[in-house]
């Protein structure tokens, strides 16, 4: 995992871009949406700023913020510049991301549900987003 592609006994990572690494472990799809998630202040590293550049070793924490509010934190088990198969490229890292509990359950559902109408519908009338404010509770 930690290895190049200079064969089996190929030269050891000690580091990785962090915007490569977020690529390559299919955190995102591409290395541009890693980018602009960096930029966008959505990743953090050891608890501070994850700029795309920043060097990534073993052991770092990861935290990425993902859409909804929902955050995703993992640990870096290995490095990897270049793709991986999808299945290797998950043992890159350790997610530590608690269970959601069933209420952040259902609210997402209804969330789910409520975007869906939306498409359908159109925008909601005051009535409608009264009553998503109820559900989600604010």
């Amino acid at each position: 995992m930690a290895k190049a592609d200079g064969g089996p006994e190929g030269p050891h990572y000690d580091s990785v871009r962090l915007d490569v690494w977020l690529d390559v472990s299919c955190l995102f799809k591409t290395r541009s949406e890693a980018q602009r998630a960096c930029k966008g202040g959505k990743v953090e590293v050891n608890g501070q700023a994850g700029k795309a550049h920043r060097m990534v070793h073993i052991g770092d924490q990861v935290e990425l913020s993902r859409p909804f509010g929902a955050k995703q934190s993992v640990v870096v088990l290995g490095l990897a510049e270049r793709s991986i198969p999808k299945a290797d490229a998950r043992r890159l890292y350790d997610d530590r991301t608690p269970k959601p509990s069933p209420d952040e359950i259902a609210t997402r559902r209804a969330d789910r549900v409520f975007r869906a109408a939306q498409v359908a519908a159109g925008r909601p009338d005051k009535q409608q987003r009264r009553a998503v404010r109820k559900l989600r509770g604010y």
